[in-house]
């Protein structure tokens, strides 16, 4: 499987977490790492350099993580997509499935976000795809950011799940620098 950065040795499994079946890839020992997690926020920027982006949105929680030191190095709006109930105004909802039960995530009706602007949406890892699908459709419905103009960056893709597969066939760019 791709490692192009030689970062899996920074990516501890956890078996049966969150629930019995489940391989859980933990990213906590990247983020101790300092040479790991800035060799890593180094190629999150380096793409959503080269995609062209004007915003960057990121998934609760772990998207935040990356998504803020993006947003930070390039001088880019970062928007939060976020639990319900955890955003202060009006927001837009969308529903979804995990490989593990189903939540929601929310974006803020205020936001501000453009026609033609391009948006890289920032998470850990794809699994099924059902975060990083929602939270598109989020802004492909509610804001009228074209499908095109949209790409789900993440560290991990969990390949098996084919989750950035899906994420293709509904016509988003999907990228991820680490396949188990």
């Amino acid at each position: 499987m791709s490692d192009p950065l030689d970062l899996k040795r920074f990516i501890r499994t956890v078996e049966n977490f969150p629930i019995d079946g489940i391989s859980f890839r933990d990213i906590t020992s990247l983020i101790e790492t300092p040479e790991a997690f800035v060799k890593t926020c180094d190629e999150l920027t380096k793409i959503t350099r080269e995609f062209g982006a004007n915003i960057i949105a990121s998934i609760e929680s772990r998207g935040f993580i990356f998504a803020g030191t993006i947003a930070r190095d390039l001088s880019l709006p970062f928007v939060l997509a976020r639990k319900p109930g955890k955003l202060p105004n009006k927001t837009f909802k969308k529903s979804f499935d995990l490989e593990y039960g189903s939540t929601s995530i929310e974006i803020q009706q205020n936001t501000e976000i453009k026609p033609g602007e391009k948006i890289v949406i920032v998470d850990d890892l794809v699994a099924t795809g059902g975060t990083a699908i929602a939270c598109a459709e989020l802004l492909t419905k509610n804001f009228n950011v074209r499908n095109e103009d949209i790409l789900i960056l993440c560290i991990i893709d969990l390949t098996d799940l084919g989750g950035s597969e899906l994420i293709k066939e509904k016509g988003y760019f999907v990228k991820t620098i680490v396949d188990y």
